[in-house]
């Protein structure tokens, strides 16, 4: 599933492509993805409408028109925005479920195999509601160790949990919360309210440092993913513990734990270092 690193590379990518750009229509090929909107009234609203710059919030890449209404797309697991000017490979736009053409003669194409993700046409006063039920972004200046640590003294959860709660952090999810607190040296079945003030300067050390490198390297890749030109992400070969359980700990060398046990998600970790 794209996390906060994948999303803000698709972000990225469509701000310096498409900002600036009109919407002169668009094919709905698979209605079942729409939220809040039906492919006629999406066609009404977005048709005319120039695109002012695409940011992101959470996991969800948002696109602000000029009307003041948002598209906000929430990718899942499977789901890519792209930008085709003629020369994107056929593999690439299969599974396309809707598709923006734009004034200069470029697609914006939503693409989805499974169609697990969602797009959403917002105004603002619904787009604020959105936004006030996520928590505060990680990569935010005000988002600091203190900050995690009260966040963390409020839950008897397990860590790794509440780290991907979006109500309390908002963008990390499974890949980015395993490979932090294996930086951080934390043990992802803890409970959050344990973790003490030097801990959760480790913790915040690591969640920040790790999507920042993601960032750097446009995203972790398995399967899936894929930015807006249509390339693959290359952080998963710099990925410390997740996709590597029974390998070595690349830290004491002990065999990395693979479980399901802590939140029914995939939880690799060390149960030497990890404390």
């Amino acid at each position: 599933m794209p996390e906060l690193p994948e999303t803000e590379t698709i972000a990225r990518d469509l701000d310096r492509a498409v900002s600036g750009a009109r919407i002169v229509g668009l094919k709905v090929h698979k209605a079942d993805v729409l939220r809040e909107a039906t492919a006629a009234s999406l066609s009404r609203r977005v048709t005319g409408a120039t695109i002012e710059r695409s940011f992101r919030r959470a996991k969800a890449i948002v696109i602000l028109l000029d009307t003041g209404d948002r598209i906000v797309v929430q990718p899942r697991f499977t789901g890519a925005l792209l930008v085709d000017d003629g020369t994107l490979p056929a593999v690439a736009l299969t599974h396309i479920a809707l598709s923006f053409a734009l004034e200069d003669g470029r697609t914006l194409a939503y693409r989805d195999i499974r169609r697990l993700g969602t797009l959403a046409l917002m105004t603002p006063a619904r787009f604020a509601k959105f936004e006030g039920a996520l928590g505060p972004e990680p990569l935010d200046p005000a988002f600091t160790s203190r900050h995690l640590s009260g966040i963390l003294r409020d839950s008897r959860q397990a860590v790794k949990k509440l780290l991907m709660d979006q109500r309390r952090v908002a963008g990390v999810g499974n890949i980015y919360a395993n490979e932090a607190l294996w930086r951080a040296g934390i043990d992802p079945s803890r409970a959050a309210r344990s973790v003490k003030a030097d801990e959760a300067e480790a913790l915040h050390t690591g969640l920040t440092m790790v999507l920042r490198e993601a960032i750097d390297a446009r995203g972790t890749s398995f399967r899936d993913y894929r930015d807006a030109s249509g390339a693959r992400g290359g952080f998963s070969e710099l990925l410390a513990v997740y996709g590597r359980g029974g390998l070595p700990c690349p830290r004491c060398g002990a065999t990395l734990v693979d479980t399901n046990a802590i939140d029914g998600r995939t939880t690799v970790f060390c149960a030497r270092c990890q404390r």
